[in-house]
């Protein structure tokens, strides 16, 4: 249980990395964007391993990664509100 929690929290936290240097200008703070990624690949593990039960590992840390790009997501803004004309303008 300890390396499905350890190994979900260094995933998420990778998911994170990727998308706040991916994504920079449309995500809040690095530091949040990082925890969030961190925090959600655990919770997401321990959601996963109380549903399906021991003796799925990999099964588990797909659960953690969803889960932490599902609150990932939930991060991201808008695309700056620039003025966009139609072609009929």
């Amino acid at each position: 249980m300890f390396l499905e929690v350890l190994g979900s929290a260094l995933l998420g936290f990778a998911l994170a990395w990727a998308a706040a240097h991916r994504l920079a200008d449309r995500l809040p703070v690095r530091v949040i964007v990082l925890a969030t990624g961190a925090l959600g690949g655990v919770f997401g593990a321990l959601v996963t391993h109380g549903a399906l039960g021991p003796g799925h590992f990999l099964a588990t840390l797909i659960g953690a990664v969803a889960v932490a790009a599902v609150l990932l997501s939930l991060l991201i803004r808008p695309a700056s509100r620039r003025l966009r004309r139609s072609a009929a303008v």
